[in-house]
């Protein structure tokens, strides 16, 4: 790909992800900080069309869109009178404190209300625009990239790098069309104002840009790229970064709606172990993508040659008794007749944990293991049951462990000791409380789904 078509993402890009809690028992807000987007450039140059771009990719993610035009600022009377001699292209017709301000309430998951701004009155108007915090924001402005205060907000900066000429055509039909001007007011103010003020602040911007797309919304390869980068750090979790051997299934729509139930407290048995199940499936199905297969042909009733896999055949499941038994069914629904063993652990004081039963296949050295458990929450207790799947000869990489979520600090303890298993989880929650339990968590899980709460 030609150096121009798309800027390197600069290393310095922020990590995202963050936990607000108050530190008390209280119930508490825990959100992921939402990845925002600065996308700036020259006047007409397509940034509006680059973000509905991205917005429409990210179909199955919040986006909310925070136009910098929003914040210009109200011109008094004696402005108004000469609105034609003021310069709407300078750093000092924004408020670039509100702006920022708002900003920071989205980011800390608080809602806002972005001003309106009428362009033929020059004013700010009523009703403003309640905005809700969302994954993605992105700020699209002129001058987004000019103010460090503002900049310093930005997890990605895009500058949309569009030919002068383009530019002062699509000005000139957006402000005759929309905004009520003529064409000569629109050229002398491009001259008078517009131009200079693009030379002397925003194209210097461009060095502040991690990614720079030529020709705007025309450039589909560069849009594509900023897209799958922004899935890429959405559903990457920082503990990723740290140990490769986590897998977060991709949160979508579907999968936080589910997470949303089987965590509130109001849900009753019914729906806990309906859409516990459906979460479970996928995690199964998601573990069983990491096992090893093996390339087949094969010819389809239409004579024709298709060219497959083999799944690995050496496999069996290991459940830790009793939330581990709530996996079992989802397991067998994949993979016909296999072969479940069961480990049952005992808490004992301190958090430590002692073995008191345990059932596997005797053969279980020589196969894949999907070890069973919907929450990991400490980590000792996995602990325990690793350990004892490999003083029974079953090898470290052979070993998948499943659960629904996942609490920091298992992750730790289990990626600290074993390094060469494999955890696969839906979502990673915060911490754990002094009592052990995860947080936000969805509770004492065994019960809930066997209703013995």
């Amino acid at each position: 790909m030609d150096s121009e078509t798309i800027g390197v993402i600069s290393n310095g890009i922020k990590d995202h992800l963050s936990v607000q809690s108050n530190g008390s028992d209280s119930p508490r807000l825990c959100h992921k900080q939402p990845f925002v987007i600065g996308v700036a450039g020259g006047t007409a140059s397509g940034k509006t069309t680059v973000c509905n771009m991205i917005i429409s990719q990210l179909h199955d993610q919040r986006v909310v869109l925070v136009n910098q035009d929003s914040f210009y600022r109200s011109l008094n009377e004696e402005q108004l009178k000469k609105a034609h001699e003021y310069n709407f292209d300078h750093p000092d017709a924004f408020n670039t404190e509100l702006l920022v301000s708002c900003m920071e309430k989205l980011q800390k998951g608080q809602p806002v209300r972005i001003p309106s701004y009428d362009f033929k009155g020059h004013r700010s108007i009523e009703p403003s625009r309640l905005v809700n915090p969302s994954d993605v924001i992105i700020l699209e402005g002129i001058l987004v990239l000019h103010d460090s205060k503002v900049r310093n907000l930005m997890n990605m900066k895009i500058f949309v790098d569009t030919d002068s000429d383009v530019r002062l055509s699509r000005r000139i039909q957006r402000d005759t069309v929309e905004r009520g001007r003529n064409i000569q007011n629109v050229l002398d103010q491009y001259s008078r104002f517009v131009k200079p003020s693009f030379e002397e602040f925003i194209l210097p911007s461009k060095k502040f840009a991690d990614v720079i797309i030529p020709r705007g919304g025309d450039n589909d390869v560069a849009i594509d790229l900023i897209v799958q980068h922004i899935r890429t750090k959405l559903g990457q979790h920082d503990l990723c970064k740290i140990y490769p051997n986590i897998f977060v299934i991709f949160s979508t729509f579907q999968i936080r709606g589910m997470h949303t139930l089987v965590r509130d407290v109001k849900t009753t048995k019914h729906d806990f172990v309906f859409y516990a199940d459906r979460l479970i499936r996928l995690v199964v199905e998601h573990g069983l993508g990491h096992l090893p297969f093996t390339e087949k042909q094969i010819i389809t009733p239409t004579g024709s040659v298709y060219p497959g896999v083999v799944f690995c055949k050496r496999l069996c499941g290991v459940s830790v008794i009793r939330s581990g038994e709530s996996m079992e069914n989802a397991l067998r629904a994949c993979c016909k007749g296999i072969k479940i063993g069961k480990i049952l652990i005992h808490g004992d004081g301190n958090n430590g944990r002692q073995l008191i039963y345990e059932k596997l296949p005797a053969d279980i050295s020589s196969r894949h293991v999907l070890l069973l458990d919907p929450v990991l929450a400490s980590g000792n207790s996995a602990v325990k049951a690793i350990s004892l799947l490999l003083s029974k000869g079953v090898r470290e990489t052979n070993i998948i462990f499943l659960n629904l979520i996942a609490a920091p600090e298992g992750i730790h303890t289990v990626c600290r000791k074993f390094p060469k298993l494999k955890i696969v989880t839906s979502e990673i929650d915060s911490s754990l409380d002094r009592n052990f339990g995860v947080i936000p968590g969805m509770g004492e899980f065994g019960d809930r789904y066997f209703g013995t709460d």
